[in-house]
């Protein structure tokens, strides 16, 4: 009887661990996204509720209170780079991410608390940044709320908030030009010289041309092979409008490339050379 009785207990403790190990899939799961902006990146953390056919904005999600924009935990963002949200620059660090949703419009807010669940635990002088933002009507249901980064840009990016059938766009800035700019200045007073990367922002981004040929030519001083830096210069002296000094440039990067054989740079140069001979 003894023998049976201890049998049982130990039948007992088998599955009470067994019951203690089983994994199973989170109702509102996990998704943590990361995106390069400028010079450094933005990355965001958050739970995702679903609709599961329930109503989810003005009744799952009340209009007018303060939500945590997601399920479970806070959601998390953080910026490797100072950052400009509703014209308040943001230092780089990790924030909170609230919202407070209603029918036409929605407040995001960027907050110091990187734990708020609920809307008694918000403390408004913790905010950092606060932004009014139009809530749009999708066309399909968005079943499981989406959070995505979209229309990126060498200094900005859209964080977009999708579920049911409301979405809004957060405007994130970063200032660029100035540190690429200070970068390029610092080393330009070294003996290893970025000419090419140099000159390719200048060319790319509105600035001195001359300035950007001259980085060229000391590029192409460097790597005499590299058909790649003759091709841009081509483009730099085009943009100078010395239509004959950027065929012949053009011409010469066409040739190094058939030589190493490279098409994609053959056909770049027929292109530029078809468009200066127009």
């Amino acid at each position: 009887m003894k023998q049976k009785l201890l049998l049982s207990a130990m039948a007992a403790l088998f599955f009470l661990a067994a019951d203690a190990q089983l994994k199973t899939p989170a109702p509102s799961p996990t998704q943590t996204i990361k995106q390069d902006l400028g010079i450094s990146s933005v990355e965001l953390s958050y739970s995702r509720p679903g609709v599961k056919g329930r109503k989810v904005f003005g009744d799952l999600v009340p209009f007018g209170k303060v939500w945590r924009t997601g399920a479970n935990n806070a959601t998390i963002i953080t910026f490797g780079d100072e950052v400009t949200i509703g014209g308040k620059k943001i230092p780089a660090g990790k924030y909170g991410l609230l919202s407070i949703p209603d029918k036409k419009d929605w407040t995001l807010i960027i907050t110091r608390q990187l734990d708020v669940t609920s809307p008694a635990a918000y403390k408004e002088d913790q905010d950092v940044a606060r932004v009014t933002v139009e809530a749009m009507k999708t066309d399909a249901d968005v079943e499981t709320l989406t959070m995505q980064f979209t229309n990126i840009k060498s200094n900005a990016c859209m964080l977009q908030i999708s579920w049911e059938k409301t979405m809004v766009n957060l405007p994130i800035i970063t200032e660029v030009d100035s540190k690429i700019m200070a970068q390029i200045d610092q080393i330009m007073n070294k003996d290893t010289r970025p000419y090419y990367a140099s000159a390719m922002y200048y060319m790319e981004n509105g600035k001195d041309l001359n300035q950007a040929l001259a980085w060229f030519d000391k590029a192409a001083e460097q790597q005499p092979t590299a058909y790649w830096v003759l091709h841009q210069r081509a483009n730099c002296l085009a943009k100078l409008g010395k239509k004959e000094e950027a065929k012949a440039c053009a011409e010469k990067s066409k040739a190094m490339a058939i030589d190493q054989k490279n098409d994609d740079y053959v056909k770049l140069n027929e292109k530029l050379l078809a468009e200066l001979n127009k």
